[in-house]
């Protein structure tokens, strides 16, 4: 039986509320649930999800409202991100890495803004960061060689956003950029592998001497300082701060697969499932479950209310005009590892309840273990580098470790 979304987004995209947005998630999980074996086996996400994800308006959380977009705050577009975790961790992630690059969209200057949604509103973007390609100085621009690997969603978009070099007319390095190109002038090499996360198509981009106007390329060093060109100063959403908020969305499918793993345990022990070699024949009555269980929910808990803390303070700091504070970027990184650790705690301890038989193929829970496994190591991530990070900043140390905060 096909499941289909039963939520459809309203006539006037730009109405719905927080609320309206995070059932119109709820109400896609079944099908990504059901399309979660394609989506590993194809390596991409399946197309019937992205379009549901489309219909449901979901695919323009932090577009902005002058394209027809959400204009969502963080703390909205992480709640989401979650909820469809519950569903796919792979279509999660994807969804959440197009979306906030529809935010650093909003970023750019009005031409570049125009350039992606004035023709297609529902155009989707992928993105890389690092500056792994080489620059050529030319009128207006740069021309660009180079690859970046790891794009998720990259199967399905019409733009991506890669670090280049910015390069003066000698050749040499003058700033680091964020260049918007279209699709249409890359290559994707298939190179996503993995044991987790399979169904992100995470591969590699490949431009070769392709030129971006000057309008399309973002200073990455002062968009960490909160430098930004948009003309549309006004707009609360795009003031936010810029590697707290690439950070923390990595985290939101995370809590949705952690959810979605105690889910699953709850659902096997409610139906009377026992302890080998001993003589529960209830697993949950066994005292040993339901502590693990009561731990587990409670890291999870632990790790949303982390997310949610550093959520609301990247948007009450872009409501109030006030760029977010260093110590206060710092430690958004913090929470970033923080719900990362507590997240693989509670699934490891949900393994221990479930057995042996979590890791049969049949069995969706070894999926999101490999899923969680596999995303919560994005370097961005790492919970030690930044525990180290925020530790420096709160110490006063003024030698940091990376420019990433």
């Amino acid at each position: 039986m096909t499941v289909t979304a039963s939520t459809q987004p309203p006539a006037d995209e730009t109405t719905a509320t927080s609320s309206d947005l995070i059932t119109r998630a709820a109400s896609v999980v079944p099908l990504l649930c059901q399309n979660a074996k394609a989506t590993e086996e194809n390596r991409r996400v399946v197309e019937e999800n992205i379009e549901a994800i489309k219909e449901a308006g979901l695919f323009r959380l932090a577009v902005p409202r002058r394209f027809g977009g959400h204009q969502a705050n963080f703390q909205t577009f992480l709640q989401v991100s979650a909820e469809m975790a519950r569903g796919d961790g792979s279509t999660a992630w994807v969804s959440t890495l197009m979306n906030v690059c529809g935010w650093l969209a909003g970023l750019y200057p009005e031409q570049a803004q125009r350039d992606i949604y004035e023709n297609d509103p529902d155009a989707r973007i992928c993105g890389v960061v690092a500056p792994t390609a080489t620059s050529k100085h030319a009128d207006g621009g740069q021309v660009v060689t180079g690859k970046w690997g790891f794009a998720s969603g990259c199967m399905h978009s019409q733009w991506a956003m890669v670090g280049i070099p910015v390069v003066d007319e000698t050749g040499d390095q003058i700033d680091q950029g964020l260049a918007l190109v279209p699709m249409s002038d890359l290559a994707i090499e298939d190179t996503w592998f993995v044991a987790g996360m399979r169904g992100t198509a995470s591969n590699t981009l490949v431009a070769n001497e392709v030129f971006v106007p000057s309008h399309r390329i973002l200073s990455v060093p002062q968009a960490i300082v909160g430098i930004y060109p948009t003309e549309h100063k006004d707009e609360a959403l795009y003031r936010s701060a810029f590697v707290p908020v690439l950070a923390l969305v990595l985290v939101g499918a995370q809590v949705g697969l952690a959810r979605h793993a105690l889910e699953i345990v709850k659902d096997s022990l409610a139906k009377g499932r026992g302890i080998s070699y001993t003589f529960y024949d209830k697993s949950s009555l066994a005292p040993t479950s339901q502590l693990q269980v009561a731990e587990a929910s409670q890291l999870i808990d632990t790790a949303f209310l982390h997310m949610m803390r550093a959520a609301r303070d990247i948007d009450e700091a872009a409501e109030s005009g006030e760029y977010l504070g260093f110590v206060t970027r710092a430690r958004v990184r913090a929470d970033v590892g923080t719900v990362a650790r507590r997240c693989r705690e509670a699934v490891d301890l949900l393994l221990n309840v479930h057995g042996a038989g979590s890791f049969a193929e049949f069995n969706p829970l070894q999926r999101v273990w490999r899923d969680l496994e596999t995303c919560s190591r994005h370097a961005v991530v790492n919970p030690e580098i930044s525990a180290e990070l925020y530790g420096r900043a709160l110490l006063g140390v003024e030698e940091q470790i990376t420019a990433l905060i």
